[in-house]
């Protein structure tokens, strides 16, 4: 069974920090492509961040700069580090992995920036 379980979500004031964590059992964690999520209300989810197995990292232009994706292949853990937050960044994120026709999502986690 497939699990990708995110955590470190929380309520966090306009320029502060956040660590997600996306820890994922029952896959070869060290093939999959990892992705990073975000779905505001009413909106679409959009990718914000991505890292392949390899180590190659991707950002959406809102995040350059401030958001950070890495992996730990033992621990079978994604990780987004979220500075200088900003109102616009609330939403609820997900973890997604992602290897060829195999793709799985979490549950979500929320992360709310107050101003």
């Amino acid at each position: 069974q497939v699990q990708l379980v995110e955590s470190g979500g929380g309520t966090v004031q306009d320029g502060g920090s956040l660590r997600l964590s996306c820890a994922a059992s029952g896959i070869n964690f060290s093939l999959y492509a990892m992705h990073w999520y975000q779905q505001a209300p009413g909106k679409q989810r959009e990718l914000v961040a991505a890292i392949s197995s390899g180590g190659t990292t991707n950002y959406a232009d809102s995040v350059e700069g401030r958001f950070s994706i890495s992996r730990d292949n033992a621990k079978k853990t994604v990780y987004l580090q979220m500075n200088s937050l900003k109102p616009e960044d609330t939403a609820v994120y997900y973890c997604n992995a992602r290897w060829g026709k195999y793709g799985y999502w979490g549950q979500g986690t929320q992360v709310t920036v107050s101003s």
